[in-house]
């Protein structure tokens, strides 16, 4: 298990993280969100014993990290680390025997990843030739050549299409299914919801909402109705508990304070003509995190 215990960092006077503290079980994806310059990199590198809190700590399976625990974490960052002059094969020699990976070993596992991700002609290329989706690829195959327990990804899906993100958060569901411990930050937050169990939002280096990720949905209480039919949007708005009214290519979208008032609103619709569709859901966590963080997070 991963414990982040009133974990405190300075930078000088500058406080990066500020009072942070969560668990990760084993098998559990965990979720780490927040505008840029919120702490998540700086939280990252404190959870590999790259920097050492100020106050508090981190420890992983009850031990601080170092030389004993590096060898079972992976770790995926954001900025591309790879070097580029080097060819695919001898980069993951090099990555693989840092974590006491044998050579035999490495080249196995790096020829099944290789052709899972469908890029094995590029074994011997220079990193440099590939593409920017590819040497995500790589970098990808790079944090798991070890077949790490505790898995750490710093948006992993950067730079790649809807086909590979897929690919990507298929393996991701695989190490959880092995028992890996798995902590995870993505713009992409239809991927954090869609896979992660819990949840953590930082904001100026400290926590303003964490928990399970469908406890945090139900305690927002606001609610969307999605409408197609011939409502007039006037009359919607005027309904008590209807705050907002969103109008797409071809539906409705309307916004209430609370579930209760969804029969109000369906008591409207049914009087409309045309209508084809009526569905009530709980709000997005894009939603729900912009309510906390603000319109300031751009990559929404």
């Amino acid at each position: 298990m991963l414990e982040v215990v009133n974990a405190k960092l300075m930078y000088g006077d500058f406080t990066a993280v500020d009072g942070l503290s969560f668990s990760v079980k084993k098998g559990e994806i965990f979720g780490l969100l927040g505008a840029n310059g919120a702490g998540k990199t700086t939280t990252f590198r404190m959870i590999m014993g790259l920097l050492q809190p100020t106050e508090g700590y981190v420890k992983y399976d009850d031990k601080y990290v170092s030389y004993e625990t590096v060898d079972k974490i992976g770790y995926m960052i954001e900025e591309r680390s790879l070097l580029t002059k080097m060819t695919v094969k001898n980069l993951m020699l090099y990555y693989g025997q840092l974590k006491n990976v044998s050579k035999e070993d490495i080249l196995k596992r790096l020829d099944m990843w290789l052709n899972r991700f469908g890029i094995a002609k590029y074994k011997d290329k220079k990193i440099k030739e590939l593409s920017k989706g590819n040497q995500q690829k790589i970098q990808f195959i790079s944090a798991l050549i070890n077949e790490p327990t505790l898995l750490v990804l710093d948006e992993p899906f950067s730079g790649l299409d809807v086909i590979n993100v897929e690919q990507f958060v298929e393996v991701i569901k695989e190490f959880k299914d092995k028992g890996a411990t798995i902590i995870f930050s993505s713009h992409q937050i239809d991927h954090v919801e869609s896979f992660c169990e819990q949840l953590l939002v930082l904001q100026k280096g400290k926590p303003i909402l964490e928990g399970q990720i469908k406890n945090i949905k139900k305690e927002y209480k606001k609610h969307n109705i999605k409408v197609v039919g011939d409502v007039d949007v006037s009359k919607l708005l005027k309904i008590k508990g209807v705050y907002d009214v969103v109008s797409n290519s071809n539906e409705y979208i309307v916004k209430i304070e609370g579930f209760e008032y969804t029969q109000s609103v369906f008591d409207y619709v049914a009087t409309c003509k045309n209508v084809t569709k009526f569905i009530v859901e709980e709000a997005s966590l894009a939603e729900i995190f912009i309510a906390k963080v603000g319109n300031s997070y751009e990559e929404i």
